[in-house]
């Protein structure tokens, strides 16, 4: 048997619409603090990466939600709201503060059942929970995998080298440095359930680990163990 599919209560202009809504947020969540934002200097503190960030949870946890079987709409919102209150607010309390965003935006803005809005709270709410993913609901855990996987491949990667450049690194400092995301990968990739997730982790890592490679092939007498950590 195939997975039932059935008629979507958020239509692509509403869904386009809540997208917007969260990137406007963001965008006013940085203006909003002096300096232009926390931590500014690294780009992934910024609201164009974090909107990017989620635009990418969003694809995976779609990708998972398909494949496994779980509620669409409640992964598709739960996913472009999950970071919404990341830039505004600590980080042990961001995904409180998202669920209450993503409530008072669906109950003010559309007409969606109560029991919808329940469930895409409670998995913005759960995906801040550091314990097995066993112990939430499919949708949860589909948002969960999908915030772990773009953390591994090639947008952990790419952050990592440009974190060499704000931490005075060279080239030759880029082994080590994607080791980190490789290590961090791994972990990542013990922590989801799914086949679907754990089948996207293996296919990053195994790029990340080819990356490796090229580098210690391609830049001269590099230090196949890296270097020292700072």
């Amino acid at each position: 048997m195939g997975v039932e599919i059935k008629e979507s209560r958020v239509p692509d202009d509403e869904f386009e619409e809540m997208a917007a809504f969260v990137h406007d947020y963001l965008a006013a969540s940085v203006e909003s603090e002096d300096d232009g934002g926390r931590m500014r200097w690294y780009p992934w503190h910024s609201a164009e990466y974090r909107f990017n960030h989620i635009l990418n949870v969003v694809d995976l946890a779609t990708q998972i939600a398909r494949a496994e079987g779980a509620d669409l709409d409640v992964v598709r919102v739960a996913a472009l709201f999950h970071d919404v209150a990341k830039l505004e607010v600590d980080q042990d309390v961001h995904a409180e503060e998202g669920a209450r965003i993503a409530r008072e935006y669906l109950r003010n803005r559309g007409e969606y059942p109560e029991s919808f809005i329940d469930e895409v709270a409670q998995s913005i709410v759960d995906h801040s929970y550091q314990g097995d993913l066993s112990n939430v609901s499919l949708e949860s855990r589909c948002l969960m995998e999908a915030d772990l996987l773009d953390k591994v491949g090639a947008n952990g990667a790419a952050l990592m080298l440009l974190r060499m450049g704000y931490e005075a690194r060279t080239h030759m400092d880029a082994a080590k440095m994607v080791d980190r995301v490789l290590e961090r990968g791994r972990d990542h990739a013990e922590r989801v359930r799914s086949d679907t997730a754990e089948s996207i982790a293996h296919q990053r890592l195994k790029r990340v680990k080819w990356f490796r490679e090229w580098l210690e092939a391609e830049v001269t007498e590099m230090d196949p163990e890296g270097v020292t950590d700072r």
